[in-house]
């Protein structure tokens, strides 16, 4: 599978009450389970089931993705931010494995 990359669009700055757009991306070839192999064996399927974006620790976004998922699966949406702080994003795929992505917003 090609390199994961997860990838993150949100301002640097905001004021105190503004809602922010948050743009997300994961760079995941998103493995269906139908497909066979050169001889004839089903790949096992590895998709991004879960998605979560925390704020200072605090859930404000989250979904459970099903198999009809297109790869590279994008997520916008929108959240008040009240004060400095810390945004993390994380992806589980099947494997269980994660991806996480930090960013920091500055509020004034």
């Amino acid at each position: 599978m090609a390199k994961i990359k997860p990838r993150v669009k949100l301002p640097k700055k905001a004021k105190a009450g503004e809602t922010i757009t948050i743009k997300t991306i994961i760079s995941h070839k998103m493995e269906s389970g139908r497909r066979k192999d050169k001889k004839g064996n089903v790949i096992a399927r590895r998709i991004i089931n879960t998605f979560a974006c925390k704020f200072e620790g605090q859930t404000i976004f989250g979904c459970d993705i099903e198999p009809a998922i297109s790869a590279n699966p994008y997520f916008q949406f929108n959240a008040k931010v009240e004060k400095t702080g810390e945004f993390e994003f994380i992806w589980t795929d099947d494997n269980g494995d994660t991806y996480q992505k930090k960013q920091t917003i500055k509020v004034s």
